[in-house]
C-alpha cells in the first residue's frame, strides 16, 4: 500500500488541483480570443536550460513557432561527445535477484555515457577535453558542436503530463525526468511545450505535437542541404561562406535557422515519442499521424513510442474506473473537470478519439502502428483501458507490452514528490531496456 506520506501528500496535491481547476473554469475564455497560448503555469516551478553538461546533460529552449507560443527544451547528454567510432551500446547488467523478465520489481539493465568514469588517459575523454565551448567577450554560450567526430544520437519527443491544463515541459520535475531519460536510452530528448487549456482547447495540444515532428524533419533537411551548401562554400567565389550557410538556411517557406545541436548529433531516423499521462494521448495521435504521413516525413520515422499512465477514458466504465474512482492524486472526478477544460463544448465525449483509443475509425488500421510499451500503475483508475488498448495492438501483431507496477500511483515516475523514489528509477530503467531494442544501431541486441 501507497505510504502515509503520500496519503497526505494526495489530499493537499487534489485540494491544490481542484482550486487550480476551478479558477480556471470560473476564468475559461474563448479559445479563439488567445491563439498564442500559454505552456506554462505562473505557480509552476521552473528549472532554467544550462548549455553546459551539468549532470552530463547540456540543455537549450528554442521557441519554434512565431505565431504561438510552442517551445521545446532539447537536452542533449556528454555521451553524444565520444567518437562516432566508438558507440557506447552495451549495457551494465545490474540484477535485482530476480531473473522473472515479468516481475514488476525486475531491473534489466542500467546505462550511462561511456565516459563516465573512465580514467584520464582513456581515449573516450578526449572528446570531453576537447568541447567547444563558444564565449564571445567573456559571455560563456555553452557547446557548440565542431563539425568532426559526431556523434549521432537517437531522438525522443517528450510530452508532459498535467491533465491539459498544467504542467510544462521547463519545470524542475520534468527536467529532472528527461535528464533521466537522455543518459539511460542514450538518446537526445525533445521536451515539448505544447499549449495548455482551457486558453488552447483541442485540438491545439494535438497540433502543436504534429508540428514538432514535422519541425523535426525541416531541421533535417535543412541540415542536410546546409553540408551541400557549406561544401560548395569552399570553392573559389563562391557567394556564400561556409559559416554564414550554416547559420542561415532559405527554403521555401522563408529564412530557417538549422538548430546545430540536431544537426551535429540528431539522428532522426530513430525517433521514439514518449508521453506522460495526457502526453501520451498526443503521443497516440502524433504516431497516428507519423503512419499517415509515411514517406512525407523522411528523414523522420517513429520506431517505437512508450505511453506512460495514458489520459484514457471512455462513456462505459471499465472495472478501475468503478473500483478506483477515488484513487490517489487524479481521481476521476478531477479527471472529468480537465476533460470539459479541454474539449470545445459543442464536441465533449468521453468516447472523443482523443480520449477513448478503443473507438472505432480512428484511423490508420492499428497494425501499422509502432511499437508499443505502456507504463500503468496498480491504483490508477485509468489503468484497465490503457492495457485493453495494449490488448488491442497485440492481436494485430503489433509488440505491445505492458509494464505494471505494484503500489503506484498515477505518475508515480514523473511526479515531484515521487521523482527519486527507487520505483521512478526502475520505471526508467525498464523503459531504457525496452527502448533500446528499436534505437540500437547494431540490431536487436537486447533481450526483454
Amino acid at each position: 500500500m501507497p505510504s502515509v506520506a503520500l496519503k497526505l501528500y494526495s489530499v493537499f496535491f487534489k485540494f491544490l488541483l481542484k482550486h487550480r481547476l476551478q479558477n480556471l473554469i470560473q476564468n475559461a475564455i474563448d479559445e479563439s480570443s488567445n491563439p498564442y497560448g500559454v505552456t506554462t503555469r505562473p505557480e509552476e516551478s521552473v528549472s532554467a536550460s544550462n548549455p553546459s553538461f551539468t549532470d552530463g546533460v547540456a540543455t537549450k529552449d528554442i521557441h519554434i513557432d512565431p505565431f504561438t507560443a510552442l517551445s521545446i527544451r532539447i537536452f542533449l547528454p556528454d555521451s553524444s561527445l565520444s567518437p562516432p567510432e566508438q558507440p557506447d551500446l552495451k549495457p551494465n547488467l545490474r540484477s535485482s535477484g530476480n531473473d522473472d523478465p515479468n516481475s514488476h520489481n525486475h531491473r534489466r539493465s542500467s546505462y550511462a555515457p561511456s565516459n563516465v568514469g573512465a580514467p584520464r588517459n582513456d581515449p573516450r575523454r578526449s572528446s570531453l577535453e576537447g568541447l567547444n565551448l563558444r564565449s564571445d567577450n567573456n559571455v560563456y554560450r555553452g557547446y557548440s558542436p565542431s563539425p568532426q567526430n559526431c556523434r549521432k544520437l537517437p531522438i525522443m519527443l517528450q510530452f508532459h503530463g498535467g491533465g491539459w491544463v498544467s504542467g510544462s515541459n521547463e519545470s524542475v520535475a520534468n527536467d529532472y525526468f528527461c535528464r533521466r531519460i537522455a543518459k539511460l536510452c542514450d538518446v537526445i530528448v525533445i521536451a515539448v511545450g505544447y499549449r495548455l487549456a482551457p486558453e488552447n482547447k483541442y485540438p491545439a495540444a494535438f497540433e502543436d505535437g504534429l508540428k514538432v515532428l514535422n519541425w523535426l524533419a525541416k531541421q533535417s533537411n535543412l541540415s542536410e542541404c546546409s553540408k551541400s551548401m557549406g561544401s560548395g562554400a569552399r570553392g573559389v567565389g563562391s557567394e556564400f561562406t561556409k559559416a554564414e550557410v550554416q547559420r542561415h538556411i532559405v527554403d521555401t517557406f522563408g529564412a530557417s535557422v538549422v538548430e546545430p545541436w540536431l544537426a551535429a548529433h540528431g539522428d532522426p531516423s530513430r525517433c521514439v515519442l514518449l508521453g506522460v499521462s495526457c502526453g501520451a494521448n498526443i503521443v497516440d495521435y502524433v504516431a497516428r499521424k507519423a503512419v499517415q504521413a509515411g514517406k512525407r516525413l523522411d528523414p523522420v520515422k517513429v520506431v517505437a513510442q512508450v505511453l506512460m499512465y495514458p489520459f484514457f477514458i471512455g462513456n462505459v466504465p471499465t472495472q478501475s474506473e468503478i473500483k478506483l474512482a477515488n484513487s490517489y492524486f487524479y481521481d476521476k472526478a478531477m479527471c472529468l473537470l480537465a476533460w470539459k477544460l479541454f474539449l470545445p463544448k459543442e464536441e465533449f465525449s468521453l468516447d472523443h478519439p482523443a480520449a477513448n483509443p478503443l473507438i472505432s475509425d480512428r484511423g490508420p488500421p492499428l497494425k501499422f502502428m509502432p511499437p508499443t510499451l505502456t507504463v500503468v500503475a496498480e491504483h490508477d483508475w485509468m489503468r484497465d483501458r490503457a492495457i485493453a488498448y495494449s490488448e488491442t495492438l497485440r492481436k494485430v501483431n503489433v509488440d505491445a507490452p505492458v509494464l505494471e507496477y505494484k503500489d503506484a500511483v498515477h505518475e508515480f515516475a514523473t511526479l515531484d514528490m515521487l521523482l527519486k523514489t527507487p520505483q521512478a528509477q526502475a520505471c526508467a530503467e525498464d523503459i531504457a531496456i525496452w527502448v533500446k531494442k528499436y534505437i540500437s544501431m547494431r540490431g536487436h541486441e537486447f533481450s526483454y
